[in-house]
């Protein structure tokens, strides 16, 4: 038979002659607030702000020309909950209903002859990457560019009217609109600067003027995600026996692990969002009387008896000692391994800790021989990290390494003393201005 004479084929020829009704912004806004969403807005692809994530969207979705940004609200008084169960029960929850209506949004525009994916908006990811960028879409700039809010000091996106009590999606297509059809970002930022999130946060991780120490949250609020189970794994590979192990992993910390592998990862804290009062419909209480909303929502998560995960000598385990006495600190590896030089590059900003420069004021000159060939120049002083491709200036201390082994002995799988005396890695200049180095990334 003949492709053409195929059933099938004159079936979609004949379908092809029919007119359909144009699927434009207002009809996709309604389907998608019909379908649960709570706010939309769309983006398109050449737009300035979704520059840095154009690449990976198009091999998403080759001839993408739009992002469908959506939100759904959570129920935020589970949120503040002290019970963490009930914050992460609504979490998962949230999670689901953005996956559900990202579905029909995809089913729709398919319907409608147009090409459509749903990226992830949670988990799963592309762990195969981990511990590099694992997520294919960051849902928080196109949600900010969509004008479906903007960034509070805490990091999360604040809606004008649901605050930051919502959870986002993305949804990639080929359809195209005409440019007043696109959204466009709020003239205003919802936070009010409060700096509730500051007071609440267990490891300090939300600085009031500002700066975001992303491994203090990392370590404590995701204990049960990726680099924290992987450390949950090596206790349990080093541990002698089951006694040893109890010794290292309480009763209530293997079955909190439980839970999270039956149910799914749980959040340790997410105090920021909890406390947070911005948005039109939740900054009332906050209005009406600031000391009671004090005591209501953010005392009983600072009062809160709890384990704080932290890593040793790190800004977050002074933080808690001084802040928070009563929650009982406990040492872990945060699980933030790096596996190239490019990695630990990208990675040195999100580990850096300031309170650990005190007083420092030097520069390192890196060059790395072997598997990578990388020359690096970092500067720390006045609690700033600088980080520069190249050497540049004179340097206090000059690193030559071979790249595998300086990765080895970041990881600990090689003493730094094995690597200095077979001479893998040579240092020219003070040992105590490399060791006040390694003390700013614990």
């Amino acid at each position: 038979m003949k492709l053409d004479l195929h059933p099938t084929v004159k079936l979609v020829k004949k379908k092809a002659t029919t007119v359909r009704p144009a699927m434009d912004a207002a009809k996709l806004r309604a389907l998608c607030l019909e379908a649960g969403a709570d706010d939309v807005g769309f983006v398109a692809l050449d737009r300035d702000e979704v520059r840095d994530q154009r690449d990976e969207i198009l091999s998403v979705l080759p001839g993408a020309k739009t992002l469908v940004s959506f939100v759904v609200r959570m129920n935020r008084d589970d949120i503040r909950s002290p019970a963490r169960s009930m914050a992460n029960l609504e979490f998962h929850h949230t999670n689901d209903a953005i996956n559900d209506v990202g579905r029909a949004i995809v089913r729709a525009l398919l319907d409608h002859g147009h090409r459509a994916v749903l990226p992830s908006a949670g988990f799963p990811m592309e762990m195969d990457r981990f511990p590099g960028k694992t997520w294919l879409v960051s849902h928080k700039p196109i949600a900010v560019a969509a004008g479906l809010g903007a960034m509070g000091i805490h990091r999360n996106v604040i809606h004008p009217q649901f605050g930051n009590f919502i959870l986002l999606g993305t949804v990639v297509t080929d359809l195209a609109w005409a440019a007043d059809e696109a959204s466009t970002p709020l003239d205003y930022n919802p936070c009010l600067e409060c700096k509730l999130c500051v007071a609440a946060c267990p490891v300090g991780a939300i600085g009031s003027d500002g700066h975001f120490d992303f491994s203090a949250c990392y370590t404590h609020n995701y204990r049960e995600f990726m680099g924290g189970f992987t450390d949950w794994v090596e206790n349990i590979a080093d541990a002698a026996n089951a006694r040893d192990y109890r010794a290292r992993v309480s009763d209530s910390e293997s079955a909190s692990m439980w839970q999270s592998l039956s149910f799914g990862a749980n959040y340790k804290a997410a105090y920021c969002l909890a406390v947070c009062p911005a948005g039109e419909d939740v900054i009332g209480p906050f209005l009406s009387s600031r000391k009671d909303f004090t005591a209501q929502v953010v005392r009983p998560l600072q009062d809160k008896v709890e384990p704080i995960y932290v890593t040793a000598k790190s800004d977050a385990e002074a933080y808690v000692a001084k802040r928070f006495p009563h929650k009982r600190i406990r040492r872990v590896n945060s699980g933030l391994r790096v596996n190239s030089i490019e990695a630990l590059i990208r990675g040195m900003p999100l580990r850096f800790q300031r309170g650990q420069s005190d007083g420092l004021a030097a520069r390192y000159h890196f060059s790395f021989h072997g598997s990578e060939r990388v020359d690096l120049t970092v500067d720390i002083r006045d609690h700033v990290l600088t980080i520069e491709r190249g050497l540049a200036g004179e340097a206090d201390v000059h690193v030559t390494a071979d790249a595998e082994v300086w990765l080895a002995t970041l990881r600990r799988d090689k003493s730094l003393f094995w690597a200095l005396l077979t001479r893998r890695v040579r240092v020219r200049g003070k040992l105590t201005l490399l060791r006040r180095f390694g003390a700013c990334f614990p």
